[in-house]
C-alpha cells in the first residue's frame, strides 16, 4: 500500500463551517484515507489569500510579497501529489477565495524558454480534482465552473485532471444544507477511494 500512497491537499474556498461543500470535502477526504492516501484540508476562510497584484516582483523563484497565509502553503502545494479544488458555487463560478488561491500559482511558476501553446511558464505537475456544491442542478449550472477549471488548472498550469464531482441540487441557499438528502456524499466517498485506482 505504501508505494501508492499519494500525498493529497484539499483547498477549501469557501461555504458555511458544515455546509454542503464541507460536508463534500469530509467525505472526499475520508474514502482517500480510506484507500492509504494522506489527505490534508486547508480551509481558506482559516487561511486569508488575497489575489494577485501583478507586481512581478516573485519572478522567478521568489516567495510572493504579500504577508497572507500563501507562502506557508507552497510547500504544501510543492509536496502534495493531488489538489483537490473545493467550492460552492458561487455566481456560476467557483468561490473569489479559491480564484485568489489559484491566482497566487505565479509566484511558483518556473522559467520555459518554449512554453507549450498559450502558456508563458512552466508549473509543478500535479493532480488536479474539482468538487463543487450547488443549489440547483440545470444542463448550464456548472458551465463556467468547469470551463475556467479545464482552462485555468488543466490546460494552463498543465495539472492531469483526475475527474470532477458537480453536486447539484443540494437546497436553497437560505435554507439549512440538504447534501445529506443526495446520493452526493456517497459519490464523494467513492470518489476519493478510488481516484488512484
Amino acid at each position: 500500500m505504501s508505494d501508492s500512497m499519494k500525498n493529497i491537499l484539499v483547498v477549501q474556498g469557501g461555504g458555511r463551517p458544515n455546509g454542503n461543500t464541507s460536508q463534500l470535502v469530509m467525505s472526499f477526504a475520508k474514502g482517500a484515507e480510506e484507500a492509504g492516501h494522506k489527505v490534508e484540508i486547508i480551509s481558506l476562510l482559516k487561511n486569508e489569500v488575497k489575489g494577485c497584484l501583478g507586481c512581478n516582483v516573485c519572478r522567478y523563484g521568489k516567495p510572493c510579497i504579500q504577508k497572507d497565509s500563501f507562502n506557508d502553503l507552497v510547500p504544501k502545494i510543492e509536496s502534495s501529489d493531488l489538489i483537490v479544488f473545493a467550492t460552492p458555487l458561487y455566481f456560476w463560478t467557483l468561490s473569489s477565495g479559491l480564484k485568489a488561491f489559484i491566482e497566487r500559482f505565479y509566484c511558483i511558476a518556473q522559467e520555459d524558454p518554449n512554453p507549450p501553446l498559450g502558456r508563458y511558464e512552466k508549473y509543478p505537475a500535479k493532480d488536479c480534482a474539482l468538487l463543487v456544491t450547488a443549489a440547483d442542478d440545470f444542463f448550464w449550472t456548472f458551465e463556467q465552473v468547469t470551463s475556467y477549471y479545464q482552462f485555468a488548472v488543466v490546460n494552463y498550469l498543465g495539472f492531469h485532471d483526475k475527474g470532477m464531482l458537480l453536486a447539484g441540487g443540494c437546497g436553497d441557499t437560505n435554507g439549512k444544507p440538504q447534501i445529506d438528502k443526495t446520493n452526493h456524499l456517497a459519490e464523494g466517498y467513492e470518489f476519493g477511494k478510488n481516484i488512484y485506482r
